[in-house]
């Protein structure tokens, strides 16, 4: 069970590490990589990174492995001294979950559902998408998971500190 207990807190760590990564890598690289492009770039390139991310590997391991990996490591440390930031941890992870599928994926949905940026009104689809707002929930995402992130580390650390302890 000790083993258990470990594993599925590493892989919480991990995968949620995983996720705090790719929002902070949008917050600091892609979106404002693409604010300094055209209209028909900016949407071109954004309906091209959105169909990608949505993959098996990262929705499925990555985006809901992190909460379910979470919950496990929680359920395995029931009487441990860990379980408090694991506990936290969870809950904030879960807001970024909250905060991804009420705000950010909609406003994905919507400029997917746009069409095609050769054919369509890109200034207007660009606009409807409301980058501010996909940013500023983003941000809230990235800090609330690497917080997360950060917690589950010091879970891990306390873990190990009385798997230590004679």
């Amino acid at each position: 069970m000790n083993g258990l207990r470990v594993a599925s807190l590493l892989a919480a760590t991990m995968t949620t590490g995983l996720v705090a990564g790719v929002y902070g890598t949008y917050a600091n690289a892609v979106m404002p990589g693409l604010a300094k492009t055209d209209d028909k770039t900016f949407v071109g390139a954004f309906q091209a990174l959105d169909r990608a991310i949505v993959n098996p590997l990262f929705l499925g391991l990555g985006f809901v492995g992190a909460l379910l990996f979470t919950a496990l490591a929680g359920l395995l440390s029931l009487k441990e001294k860990a379980l408090p930031w694991i506990a936290i941890a969870f809950v904030l992870y879960l807001i970024t979950m909250i905060l991804t599928i009420a705000v950010n994926v909609p406003l994905n949905d919507a400029l997917k559902a746009a069409g095609d940026p050769n054919t369509i009104d890109v200034a207007a689809a660009r606009a409807a998408f409301n980058e501010s707002k996909w940013v500023a929930f983003n941000t809230a995402r990235t800090i609330l998971a690497v917080i997360s992130f950060g917690f589950l580390g010091w879970a891990l650390y306390l873990t190990g500190k009385s798997a230590a302890q004679p």
